[in-house]
């Protein structure tokens, strides 16, 4: 099953505002990322099992409340390098997770916008996957799908879970076709997650409007 949520909360969209403008600095820019993977870690929770319970206050009063289910049965997958940032928000909210790499390369010369799989893996460092685990990927521009496609199946190679996330800031139509055809072709149940939707990708294979080149942006290089 494949689902796409826009986070339209306006606090995610003024942040979105800031990493857009090419004023931005290094620092603010990564600071950004990091508050949008708060943002997007607090709404994949809504998507946790919850289950009532009861405490006792310091006064010594019964309290009925919830604990949400399986937090700490989350693995989170860094593309790197531009998506650490995103990783680090969202494991202020999913403080349990394990979390592993993925080190892949764009092979520009091959052409971005028609190519389908126009990307070389390095590295893949995954934890353990079992069937009850919940996989959040995160890749902070998805221009063209080719990364997050790779990406996903090198994971769903190692051990299939119960579903997976993917986190991201700006995706394309373009990517999201993509990304479903994968979907359905490994049978596997996804949720995009995103701050906003762009229509267009150009030649190099950057989101227009976009945000630019996010690595080199947040890490200053």
């Amino acid at each position: 099953m494949f689902r796409v949520r826009v986070v339209d909360h306006p606090y995610a969209q003024a942040i979105l505002t800031n990493l857009r403008d090419r004023r931005t600095s290094q620092i603010e820019f990564r600071k950004g990322l990091v508050r949008l993977g708060r943002v997007l870690g607090l709404e994949m929770v809504k998507e946790f099992d919850v289950e009532e319970c009861e405490v006792e206050t310091p006064l010594g009063v019964k309290a009925k409340g919830v604990r949400i289910k399986d937090l700490d049965k989350v693995v989170i997958v860094t593309v790197l390098r531009a998506a650490w940032p995103l990783t680090e928000g969202l494991v202020k909210i999913f403080y349990n997770a394990k979390q592993g790499v993925i080190v892949a390369k764009r092979v520009e010369e091959r052409g971005m916008r028609n190519y389908e799989f126009n990307v070389e893996v390095a590295y893949v460092k995954v934890p353990e996957i079992t069937q009850d685990t919940t996989v959040i990927l995160t890749d902070v521009m998805v221009a063209t799908g080719s990364t997050a496609r790779v990406a996903l199946r090198e994971i769903v190679q190692r051990g299939r879970a119960r579903r997976y996330f993917l986190a991201s800031v700006i995706a394309t139509p373009l990517a999201l076709s993509k990304i479903r055809r994968e979907v359905e072709e490994l049978g596997v149940d996804l949720t995009v997650y995103v701050v906003a939707i762009d229509p267009d990708v150009n030649e190099r294979g950057y989101i227009v409007p976009g945000l630019g080149d996010a690595g080199d942006r947040a890490f200053g290089s």
